[in-house]
């Protein structure tokens, strides 16, 4: 395994990596374009995620595949896109590519100013690493790798329809899904930017309990789900329903009701002095009225 330290000579293997890892997908694509877009985007998003584990296992760090959350649904989205045959985008596929492609240039953006370089690994990682120690790379593929990329593909599924299936013109619940999803990427926007200001400017208070974070206790998760609730609602037609289209926003459910707010909530509890008391008073995920302080 090989160690870089430099912020800049790991975001740039960083970037290489992806790029690369890009290019083989398009090279694949091009010479074996053929059956179903879904299949193919789910086979090459596999094999994307697997290239991408062999470079976190080759640096021995995890967090090289965190950037792939944000980076992966505006390609396998343009991909299905340019899979439809028509010579030009609708509107309503230009207007789903643009919020994800802000949604995802924003997002790679923050972790690129919060990620430190390859010493720098997320602390969850780090705690599979003490528990699993001889099985840690098992647990990263399929755990940190795998089950991420299984989750996002799931919620891109839940917009095909709306790309392939729904005609030219906008009706009532594009216009509803365009709203909650500008809504999310602003609520994931301020939250994150309220976080980082807390972060860089210590006010002597243990965790954050203020603006956005004063009516829920993870306001970025929030807006990561509702943006994905967001894009859900362009596939809505009131004479079809797709059954394959719920896993994906209810799995991003799961996924942070379940998985990412206890871990951080524990790893706070135990940390933080106060936070029991705010964890009693405050919305875990939705944003919420507060409760009367004790």
């Amino acid at each position: 395994m090989i160690k870089a330290r430099s912020k800049t000579g790991s975001l740039f293997i960083c970037f290489v990596s992806y790029f690369i890892t890009l290019g083989f997908c398009i090279l694949i694509l091009r010479h074996t374009d053929r059956g179903n877009p879904l299949v193919n985007a789910a086979i090459l998003d596999l094999f994307a995620t697997l290239l991408i584990f062999a470079v976190s296992y080759t640096f021995n760090n995890s967090s090289l595949y965190d950037p792939y959350w944000s980076v992966a649904p505006f390609p396998i989205l343009l991909y299905w896109s340019l899979s439809t045959g028509s010579d030009m985008f609708i509107l309503r596929q230009m207007i789903i590519l643009v919020l994800v492609l802000f949604w995802g240039s924003r997002l790679t953006y923050n972790w690129i100013r919060r990620w430190k370089g390859l010493q720098d690994e997320d602390w969850r990682y780090v705690n599979f690493r003490k528990k699993f120690p001889r099985s840690y790379w098992i647990v990263s593929l399929f755990g940190i790798h795998l089950l991420p990329t299984i989750t996002v593909f799931l919620a891109c599924l839940s917009i095909y329809p709306a790309i392939v299936f729904k005609p030219d013109s906008l009706d009532l619940f594009d216009l509803v899904a365009i709203g909650v999803t500008l809504c999310a990427i602003l609520i994931e926007t301020i939250a994150d930017e309220q976080l980082r200001k807390f972060l860089l400017r210590p006010t002597g208070q243990s965790f954050l309990s203020s603006g956005l974070w004063k009516y829920s206790r993870h306001p970025n998760y929030f807006g990561e789900v509702l943006f994905w609730f967001g894009l859900f609602l362009f596939s809505y037609e009131s004479g079809s329903f797709y059954w394959w289209t719920l896993p994906g926003p209810f799995g991003m459910v799961a996924l942070f009701l379940f998985v990412s707010v206890p871990m951080i909530d524990k790893r706070m509890l135990q940390r933080k002095e106060g936070y029991a008391t705010y964890m009693r008073n405050t919305s875990g995920l939705v944003l919420w009225f507060v409760k009367k302080i004790e």
